[in-house]
């Protein structure tokens, strides 16, 4: 055996593993971008599956397989297509929407680069002394994920179904409106 194929790799070769990670990772951002610059909602909603699915395949990646597929039931599965439903039942508009532009980019984009800032500071300030125990079950394997999700988050996740059936309550309420335009009375066309 040779040298080189016992060595660890590091930084500057990396695995099949990690450089399918990265180009997934690119391919993510890249939806999510254009989901959030693309002025045809349909489309916006459709380009968020395509990010929401490649965060799945991450995890995947990442051997986080209850997460991925958690990812893929809840978030492309569920979610989506409530913003789908959420569309058509209040008649949003098919093809380029004008009205979806604020004209506020730029204090959009400073308000999103703030809080991206102050999420990675937090993330990586309260993560910085943490160790993960490798002796321990793997933390991206069921026994634990679920134990940490009944037992310190299944409050939140009730609210926030909660909140997502509140929005598709208020989305038919909204498409049942009756339009002024329409008659109310009788539509066989004869006279009484």
């Amino acid at each position: 055996m040779t040298l080189a194929a016992t060595a660890p790799h590091g930084f500057l070769s990396p695995t099949g593993v990690e450089i399918a990670f990265v180009l997934v990772g690119l391919v993510t951002l890249g939806a999510a971008v254009i989901t959030v610059t693309t002025r045809q909602l349909v489309h916006a909603a459709l380009w968020l599956v395509v990010a929401l699915g490649g965060l799945a395949v991450e995890y995947l990646l990442l051997t986080a397989e209850f997460i991925a597929w958690v990812q893929v039931l809840i978030y492309v599965g569920s979610v989506v297509v409530l913003l789908l439903f959420g569309l058509m039942l209040t008649r949003a508009p098919i093809g380029r929407s004008p009205d979806a532009d604020s004209g506020n980019r730029w204090v959009a984009l400073a308000v999103a680069g703030t809080a991206a800032v102050a999420l990675v500071w937090v993330v990586v300030d309260a993560f910085r002394t943490t160790w993960i125990d490798l002796d321990g079950p793997v933390q991206g394997s069921t026994e634990v994920t679920g134990e940490m999700l009944f037992r310190n988050w299944v409050l939140p996740f009730e609210a926030l179904s909660v909140l997502l059936l509140a929005a598709l309550v208020g989305a038919i309420v909204l498409s049942r409106k009756d339009d002024p335009d329409t008659p109310t009375g009788p539509t066989d066309g004869g006279t009484r």
